[in-house]
C-alpha cells in the first residue's frame, strides 16, 4: 500500500510563495511512480495542476498555472515537489497530490485515475 503525505501549505500573503511535498511512506520508492498535482478550492471540483514523470523527463503544466508553478523531484528524499510562485487569492485550495506506478500513456494527466492519494494540505492566500 502506498501511502503519500503532502506538507507544505500554509497561509500566505498574495505574491508570496511555497513549496509543497509529497513524501512517500514506508518502503514505497516514490521513483517507480508517476505523480499528478491537483487542488480542490471550497466549493469547486478537482483541478489538475502539474504532472511529473518517472525520473522527471516528462513534466506538464495547466495553462492556468504555466509559469507560476514548477514540479520537480528528488528521489534521493523519496519526495515530489510543488513550487508555487506570485501566490494569489484564487490559489487557495487543498492540494493533494495523485501517483500511479506508470501514469497515462496518453495526455490524459489530469483525468487519468491515479491508484494512490495524499490526504492534502491547504494553502491560504489572503492579506
Amino acid at each position: 500500500q502506498v501511502q503519500l503525505v503532502e506538507s507544505g501549505g500554509g497561509l500566505v500573503q498574495p505574491g508570496g510563495s511555497l513549496r509543497l511535498s509529497c513524501a512517500a511512506s514506508g518502503s514505497t520508492l516514490l521513483s517507480y511512480y508517476a505523480v499528478a498535482w491537483f487542488r480542490q478550492a471550497p466549493g469547486g471540483g478537482r483541478e489538475g495542476l502539474s504532472f511529473i514523470s518517472r525520473g522527471g523527463g516528462n513534466t506538464v503544466y495547466a495553462d492556468s498555472v504555466k509559469g507560476r508553478f514548477i514540479v520537480s523531484r528528488d528521489d534521493a528524499k523519496n519526495t515530489v515537489y510543488l513550487q508555487i510562485n506570485s501566490l494569489k487569492p484564487e490559489d487557495t485550495a487543498v492540494y493533494y497530490c495523485a501517483a500511479d506506478r506508470f501514469g497515462p500513456l496518453g495526455n490524459n494527466w489530469f483525468t487519468f485515475e491515479y491508484d494512490y492519494w495524499g490526504q492534502g494540505t491547504q494553502v491560504t492566500v489572503s492579506s
